[in-house]
């Protein structure tokens, strides 16, 4: 294959990325935010958030678009100066009331989801790009070592238009890791692929990331993304950091609903609080200690719905199944709620459609909370 020969379609990106070497580690680096706000004019982008990305370790901000989180990844780039509070790396003021060191000096790497290649540069080029203080043989040199790393090696000589989406997602993520930075920070990097594309390059850059030992913050929108790759995720929220913790901790302890709404669906159900206890039509649940009033809001998953034997649970109306492969969706009424419920049966043991059936609640998939937090996220 000449260097302006095109690479087969995006096919090939789903299948296993081809002999590599192994990447280069480096000194991880801890970035502190503390006490930092931002504003646009009258909206407050980011408000007074403080938090640690510990070195070596894979860290996500989490939220919906417009909460803060790619303000924040702005200013521990460089690109934009906090109003307030400071920026720590490696306990330094990066950006503060006295100090602000620009993004050449930070020894971070950069990766946004548009690649942001160079047209013009062979793909061996761009890689080799920040390596301008090395001699350019040597500068080659390890800029093809970094695309043997991602499978790439024998496209060297090519162009970013020759190739497809998830290889210049990969190129892009060797040119940002090439110099070894201590924090790599990343703003939504796989979100223009295709979800199966997708899935693979994430797994293969997390191995990559692990190999480097570089500090990585990552920004996304997606929860089954965060928990997937992040050792931490930090949830924001207009502008505040509502939760962190390890995704096994958010996803099992929510901090208000929203949060809870945000890792999954939900069905909500009303109860009233009895004693110490929260009574609902599919049964009684434990009154956290910080829920008062005589009404709470009870989160209840779908696959937290599980069928069981007469008599030993709750009898619902089956008024519509989905075969989903191992789970079937059913849409199930219950006596005493409003609307119908979501459940996620295991395809084994799913109720026919049209009839009655008994489930029972698994509490681990229940969340109680006061009924005014039923804001959306």
């Amino acid at each position: 294959m000449t260097s302006l020969e095109p690479a087969p379609n995006a096919e090939r990106d789903s299948r296993r990325w081809g002999p590599r070497g192994t990447a280069g580690a480096t000194f991880a680096g801890l970035l502190e935010f503390d006490g930092v706000s931002k504003r646009f004019g009258r909206t407050a982008a980011v408000a007074d958030v403080s938090l640690m990305l510990k070195p070596g370790e894979i860290a996500c901000l989490l939220g919906p678009s417009g909460c803060g989180k790619t303000t924040l990844l702005r200013i521990a780039a460089g690109i934009e100066k906090p109003d307030s509070g400071r920026l720590l790396f490696d306990g330094q003021e990066m950006a503060g009331p006295s100090r602000f060191v620009p993004p050449e000096k930070r020894n971070i790497g950069l990766m946004f989801q548009d690649f942001a290649l160079f047209p013009h540069l062979s793909i061996l080029e761009n890689v080799a790009f920040g390596l301008k203080n090395l001699p350019p043989a040597e500068a080659r040199t390890i800029a093809r070592h970094a695309l043997e790393r991602v499978g790439l090696a024998h496209y060297a000589g090519n162009y970013p238009h020759h190739l497809s989406g998830g290889e210049q997602q990969r190129v892009a993520l060797a040119r940002a890791l090439v110099p070894r930075p201590q924090v790599m920070l990343m703003d939504e990097p796989f979100s223009g692929l295709d979800q199966r594309l997708r899935e693979s390059v994430r797994a293969e850059t997390l191995t990559l990331l692990r190999e480097t030992r570089a500090s990585c913050l990552l920004v996304t929108h997606d929860p089954v993304e965060a928990m997937g790759l992040a050792d931490r995720i930090f949830l924001m929220r207009q502008g505040h950091l509502i939760q962190s913790g390890t995704p096994e901790q958010l996803y099992r302890h929510p901090v208000d609903a929203a949060a809870a709404r945000f890792f999954s669906d939900t069905n909500e159900v009303k109860g009233r609080v009895v004693a110490a206890a929260v009574e609902t039509p599919l049964g009684s649940f434990p009154l956290p200690s910080k829920v008062g009033g005589p009404d709470a809001l009870v989160l209840i998953r779908p696959q937290g719905i599980r069928r069981a034997e007469p008599g030993a649970g709750t009898e619902g109306l089956v008024m519509e199944t989905r075969f989903q492969g191992d789970d079937v969706k059913c849409t199930i009424l219950f006596k005493g709620i409003e609307e119908p419920l979501t459940a996620l049966i295991d395809a084994r043991s799913a109720p026919q459609r049209g009839g009655p059936a008994w489930f029972r609640i698994d509490p681990e998939h229940v969340f109680v909370f006061e009924s005014a937090t039923s804001q959306p996220i």
